[in-house]
Order: C-alpha cells, then structure tokens, then sequence
C-alpha cells in the first residue's frame, strides 16, 4: 500500500510540544486549515469549515520547529497523512495526523529569516541560563558555557 502524501497550508493553532526521546527529538502542534471562497452575495472573502490536523515530526525537524514556530503563524506542512480511526465511549471517532517531512513559514503572508543550524551548536530548544537559575553567582558570568543561537553566534 502506498503512502498519502499532502501539502497543507494553514496556521499553527497550538504551540510546538517538543519531547527528548532515546530516539531523538518528537515535536508536535496542532494546525488548522480553513478554506477561503468569494461569497458572491457579498462580494467579499469569507472564510469556509476549518480542519484541525496534528502535526509530528522528528530528530533535526522537531528541534528546530520548536525553536521557530509560534501559534497563529502561518505555515506549510508537507507530509504524509495519517487517519486514525477509534471507538470511545461507543461512537466512532476519526482524526488527521500528519508525519511531517517539511514545514515552513508561509511567505506569502509574511516575511521570515532562515538560520542554518550547524552541528556542534547549542540545540533551539535549550533555555539560555538567567541569574534566577544561579543567583549564588556574584560575578555576573551566568554560565561557563556561552549560549549559542541557531546561526552560531
């Protein structure tokens, strides 16, 4: 059997989950997708049903969605479509899961800045040091180790 692959375009609707695992990283948000049609009657845009999809990704993807995706952004998702189909508390429920291969900022919409992530660096998802984590330090220097963004500054 062959895999459903789609493209989505829509907004992140909750904020990226991201979890450590033996594995490697697991990220995961929920999107919504809403489809737009010209209403005739009046003669304006109006937004249609919306669908909500749960979005995975994993290993670099997860990192690096969980330092760069916010709720409400506008995104493209593309993966592969994964329905689930369960029985709770006797009625049938259906979801949408999606196991991403890319996301990205929708440029259409906006503008975004694209940092390369060099190996080595300091994960997106590590919270940088602050004097509340340390306060015994008196000298100011909050950590021995600098602290890294994603485009190795």
């Amino acid at each position: 059997m062959s895999d459903t692959w789609v493209t989505l375009v829509g907004n992140a609707a909750t904020g990226v989950d991201y979890r450590d695992t033996a594995a490697g990283g697991v990220a995961r948000f929920r999107f919504a997708v809403t489809a737009r049609f010209w209403d005739r009657q009046k003669e304006s845009w109006a937004d249609g049903h919306s669908s909500f999809y749960t979005v995975w990704a994993r290993r670099s993807l997860a990192t690096n969605l969980a330092g760069s995706v916010s709720i409400g952004e506008p995104l493209l998702v593309h993966g592969r479509l994964r329905v689930r189909d369960e029985e709770k508390d006797g009625r049938r429920r259906f979801s949408a899961d999606i196991d991403a291969l890319a996301v990205g900022h929708d440029m259409t919409r906006g503008t975004s800045a694209f940092r390369r992530v060099v190996r080595g660096d300091a994960p997106l998802t590590r919270r940088p040091v602050t004097e509340a984590d340390n306060p015994a330090d008196s000298h100011g220097d909050l950590s021995t180790e600098p602290v890294r963004t994603g485009d190795g500054r």
